[in-house]
């Protein structure tokens, strides 16, 4: 089904050196029967002519109120769009969108808007990461704008980094998913944890394992796509998701891992503990390279943060939290244990006896045990299909 025939997108434009792909973007949706119209600030001229993107749109593009002795009513063009987009977003539009400063054509409308608005920033590396971007990108979610967040990336200063606007296809997919009827997820806000924890014993050396964090992410775009907020934190490894949607924040170690779950972990309706944390570090960390010698070297080791003791511990009302258990011997009973110790309300077994399934494997085999006790055996799948068969035991916990 055409989620996007016969709807009506409005899309804005800042002076973003991304401006060229609006023109990418619009064709997108204009191919799939979406009725188009564009409004540009001033500083976007400077990236993208009008003249190409009313040629595309079939439609003038708009840029002040007042306009070739025309008065634009941007109260019309908020009531006009069924969705307003804005993309690229700068860090200046961003600013005037969480104060309220509308004045320019483009943030008039924004505060007129009856419909759905999402936005898509596109900037630097360092003005991405400034805490006063970060707090307008808080703002405008509270207000209820839904984001598009940067990719992962060169930037047009040359540093690699967050915020790359997303290609238009990207974008495009996600616009036109916003209006599918899948939507039980919406409103809620998951957190997972995925990947493995590095636990350094010097600048060089570490104690880790073979978790490459696939199962954790299939979960977060199997989320992501049913409209949920995803915050995945994601332990070093070489793989990331590709729903631009999810928010992922990268960790190293136990310790850090372990940090930002206690940071945000009491807005989410649903935490997934999918990470591979390592049970042990190193006692004392060596500051330079420990040297080989014909000497043994012993390193001592204690334990890290059990984050799931934690979280059980202060799982708020209503919160749903789900565990993983990887075994060689007495799966079952030892996952029961851990269901009970850590107060979770579901766990997924996997054992690395069963082929397939594990560390760093497309597929998996996996066991689902509830806290009535309940259990659901299932087949090898692909870890995207295993990804489903949780969410939906997740389901039912929710009674979605």
């Amino acid at each position: 089904m055409n989620q996007l025939a016969d709807k009506k997108i409005l899309i804005g434009v800042c002076g973003s050196i991304a401006a060229y792909k609006s023109a990418t973007l619009a064709r997108w949706f204009i191919k799939r029967g979406a009725d188009v119209k564009i409004i540009m600030t001033t500083a976007a001229k400077d990236f993208i002519t009008p003249l190409t993107l009313s040629t595309l749109t079939k439609h003038n593009v708009i840029s002040d109120i007042n306009e070739d002795d025309c008065w634009n009513s941007h109260v019309e063009l908020g009531l006009w769009a069924d969705l307003m987009l804005i993309a690229p977003l700068t860090a200046t539009t961003l600013s005037k969108l969480a104060s309220g400063n509308c004045d320019n054509m483009l943030t008039a409308t924004y505060l007129s808007a009856k419909c759905p608005v999402w936005v898509a920033p596109a900037m630097d590396l360092d003005m991405w990461k400034h805490p006063a971007t970060q707090r307008n990108i808080q703002t405008i979610q509270q207000d209820g704008v839904k984001i598009i967040f940067p990719s992962f990336g060169e930037l047009a200063s040359g540093l690699i980094g967050e915020g790359r606007l997303p290609e238009p296809e990207e974008i495009g997919e996600i616009i036109s998913n916003s209006f599918s009827e899948k939507t039980d997820w919406l409103g809620k806000t998951v957190l997972i944890t995925a990947g493995p924890t590095y636990e350094a014993i010097d600048p060089v050396r570490f104690i880790g394992n073979r978790s490459s964090g696939k199962m954790g992410i299939a979960l977060s775009e199997c989320l992501a796509s049913k409209g949920a907020a995803v915050n995945l934190i994601l332990g070093p490894t070489h793989l990331t998701p590709k729903n631009p949607l999810i928010k992922v924040i990268h960790v190293e170690s136990a310790k850090e891992m372990f940090s930002k779950t206690k940071e945000i972990c009491s807005h989410a309706d649903v935490i997934i503990l999918a990470a591979a944390v390592a049970d042990f570090k190193p006692k004392h960390y060596t500051e330079s390279k420990i040297k080989k010698s014909n000497a043994n070297l012993n390193i001592e080791l204690e334990s890290t943060d059990d984050i799931a003791a934690y979280l059980g511990t202060n799982k708020r009302v209503n919160q749903i939290l789900v565990g993983f258990a990887l075994e060689t011997d007495h799966e079952l009973e030892n996952a029961k244990k851990k269901l009970i110790a850590k107060n979770l309300d579901l766990i997924v077994l996997n054992s690395l006896r069963d082929a397939g399934a594990g560390f760093k494997y497309d597929t998996n085999k996996i066991s689902i045990i509830t806290k009535d006790n309940k259990e659901l055996h299932f087949e090898l799948k692909d870890k995207n299909e295993v990804a489903e068969d949780i969410v939906h035991s997740i389901e039912s916990q929710l009674k979605l």
